[in-house]
């Protein structure tokens, strides 16, 4: 079909829907363990990156079972059932109802939905890792040796379909977690938004066994991971033996292995680790690109969310992974776009752009996306309120009467005014400090006693003056961060005269009398205004509420009522973020644009260098500096001790710097081969060695009958 093999269209398919399951799950995944299993950010973050090691730590395992035993086509067909298995059993544990005997809406057994998910996620990384390296390699094992152009062009096709089923899954699962669903009890429905994801993975495997007939299939090849281990392990030992100046030297160490190995499995092993040693700088790319799915997530969170093309477009029901979808777009725009007009255009500058020249280009790009990222903390941690520490107690001052009044904190710490209507911020003392405070307004006092306040703990102090007194309540602001996922907490204290009941869009909040406060009640983030009602024996009166906007507390005060119309005075507690989310997209954008001339590139040139033998090998290799990155990132997060997120970025970014430096000084020195070629000759080779074989038979056994 227009040159390609029909084939291929089985595997582009194959692909879409299996990167569909495997993103889908991803994109929620995190979530899922901090809202479900109820882990906190770190330990979160940690498992997150330890699964994505282990998906691409996997590939090693199907690239030896690929190219050793079963070959690429049964390798992958058996793996992915393991794969759609392990998707089900994730989707199975994440069924809130399993163990929800008591149906208060938390599972009773959490350690058994933690085993299950743990299962799951186990089946899912060999499964992915395994048939990882075996799918593009067999892809490219569909052309002949001449179609180099269209195996080009198949590997731009290949990523363009990995990126198109993460878009789409990233923008699909989340809305299905959004879903409310349980037997029960009505929770985010996480089995739903990963039992989609199992039943693609099912899709994938069914189409791909549909194409088997036309499939070229190239048989295994022996072990040939053990017979190169086994040849540089007897190079280095044989070399080890003649170390003494009287053996002359060889023009390569591996050239010590000719004794017991034959010189093409020497010449095909050299290929090999010349390309495996411009591996290693790579996994520090990856330690920076897989934190979109855990701290760039995070860092989303505290942010405004507010999109007003949401209503018309699309509707997305987390703000947060509307930036999630922003990666898979920009690639979808950015493999044409680059493969169509940017590389045409270097190369009519007569401009050698070399697969790692793309790759240095790619690093440097992914280094400046975590420079932005940092620059955008800065600007979030501007706007995160802070929290008492240890040893610490913050009170804030609430005047609902229509009189100013001043608050004195003994024993003579701080004297504060505080004017009608209006709050303080929230004052910092040592718990261990605060014994009283006292009121005075007009010619009233009152003395409040503050001994017994809890350390790390948030409290405020409302007064008013009502008739010849002073009357108060010191709330305990049960409130130590910002509201998850971008959502708002709302109170209310009634400074009625007469018992409330107060209903936000008809649902009941609290019934209050004079004076009492509310617990705090959570609701969705964004522009929805509600319609706050109050109700007394003798009144029922309604107003629509302000733009809460995202990740905000308030308290609302009730003031009274006229004509109808409720009159209320609204308190921060918390400010919404102002940081608005768009100003992620100049990192996603630096980050994608790297990815696409550094992962691309990098999956042809694996490709491209290795012997034929080894093509899942070599990927397998490719595949494990991914591995290898997620490592880095537990490894360096963990021992930076960095108090400062922002700080995090720039040491991330500065040793991907480093690393690229480093990267660009050994491509210098790499010579491009083609492995076609070299094979070519050693079968011309072994061609004219049988036929002088054959010669030399012939003529011994004519001198023999002579």
């Amino acid at each position: 079909c227009s040159g390609f093999p029909l084939s291929i269209f089985f595997i582009v398919i194959n692909e879409f829907c299996e990167r569909f399951s495997y993103y889908g799950m991803r994109a929620v995944l995190v979530l899922y363990f901090k809202y479900f299993l109820h882990w906190d950010d770190n330990l979160a973050t940690a498992i997150y990156h330890t699964f994505v090691a282990l998906c691409y730590l996997t590939p090693l395992l199907g690239a030896i079972i690929a190219d050793s035993w079963l070959g690429k086509f049964k390798t992958i067909v058996s793996l992915s059932i393991v794969y759609t298995i392990g998707q089900a059993v994730l989707s199975v544990g994440s069924i809130n109802d399993l163990s929800d005997h008591n149906r208060d809406g938390s599972p009773d057994n959490v350690p058994l939905h933690i085993a299950l998910s743990m299962i799951g996620l186990i089946l899912i990384a060999l499964g992915t890792g395994g048939i990882k390296p075996c799918v593009s390699a067999f892809g490219g094992d569909q052309f002949e040796d001449d179609q180099e152009e269209q195996r080009s062009t198949f590997f731009s096709l290949f990523y363009l379909s990995i990126n198109a089923g993460s878009l789409i899954s990233t923008i699909v699962t989340p809305n299905l977690r959004a879903t409310e669903c349980g037997i029960h009890t009505k929770q985010r429905c996480y089995p739903l938004a990963f039992g989609v994801p199992a039943i693609l993975m099912a899709v994938a495997l069914i189409v791909f066994v549909a194409g088997s007939r036309m499939y070229k299939k190239v048989k295994p090849q022996g072990n040939i991971m053990l017979q190169v281990c086994k040849c540089i392990g007897f190079a280095i030992k044989n070399r080890f033996r003649h170390r003494s100046k009287e053996f002359p030297k060889r023009e390569h160490w591996l050239d010590w292995a000719s004794e017991k190995y034959d010189k093409r499995l020497i010449v095909q092993t050299k290929m090999v680790l010349k390309v495996l040693f411009l591996y290693i700088p790579l996994p520090m790319f990856w330690a920076l690109f897989d934190q979109q799915g855990s701290r760039w997530t995070l860092q989303a969170t505290a942010m405004n969310g507010d999109f007003y093309f949401e209503k018309y477009l699309i509707f997305f029901s987390s703000y947060v992974h509307l930036q999630q979808i922003v990666n898979p777009i920009l690639i979808v725009i950015m493999v044409p776009v680059v493969d169509s007009f940017i590389y045409p255009l270097i190369k009519k500058c007569k401009i050698n752009f070399t697969p790692l020249k793309k790759m240095t280009v790619g690093m440097f790009l992914a280094s400046m996306a975590f420079v932005a990222a940092a620059l955008l903390q800065v600007q979030i941690d501007k706007t995160t309120p802070v929290f008492p520490a240890a040893g610490q107690t913050q009170i804030r001052l609430m005047n609902l009467g229509s009189v100013p009044a001043t608050v004195q904190f003994q024993p003579q710490l701080q004297s504060v005014d505080v004017a009608p209507k209006e709050a303080t911020d929230y004052m910092i003392f040592k718990t261990s400090q605060l014994q009283s405070l006292n009121i005075t307004s007009r010619l009233l006092n009152k003395t409040q006693s503050l001994e017994g306040l809890l350390e790390g703990k948030r409290y405020t102090f409302a007064f008013q003056e009502f008739g010849k007194d002073i009357v108060s309540n010191l709330m305990f602001d049960n409130v130590t961060s910002k509201p998850e996922e971008g959502k708002n907490l709302i109170r209310f204290i009634n400074s009625y005269d007469s018992t409330v009941n107060i209903t936000l869009d008809g649902k009941a909040i609290a019934l209050l009398p004079p004076f009492n406060a509310s617990n705090y009640t959570t609701i969705p983030g964004g522009n929805r205004q509600y319609t706050i009602n109050s109700t007394t024996p003798l009144s029922s009166c309604t107003v629509s509420s302000k733009k809460f906007g995202f990740g905000s507390a308030y308290t609302i005060s009730i003031n009274d009522c006229a004509q109808g119309t409720l009159n209320i005075t609204y308190f921060e507690d918390i400010p919404p973020s102002s940081v608005h989310m768009a100003w992620q997209i100049p990192q996603y954008f630096l980050l994608t644009c790297g990815e696409v001339v550094f992962s691309v590139t990098g999956l042809e040139f694996s490709y491209s260098q290795a012997p034929s033998n080894m093509k899942s090998v070599l990927q397998a290799g490719w595949l494990l500096t991914v591995a290898v990155g997620n490592i880095i990132v537990l490894i360096v997060a963990g021992a930076s001790k960095l108090s400062k997120q922002w700080a995090e970025y720039v040491l991330f970014a500065a040793l991907l710097f480093v690393v690229c430096i480093i990267f660009a000084i050994m491509a210098t020195f790499y010579t491009y081969v083609d492995p076609n070629e070299v094979e070519a000759q050693f079968d011309e080779q072994e061609k004219k060695d049988k036929k002088d074989q054959g010669d030399r038979e012939k003529e011994a056994e004519a001198d023999s009958k002579m």
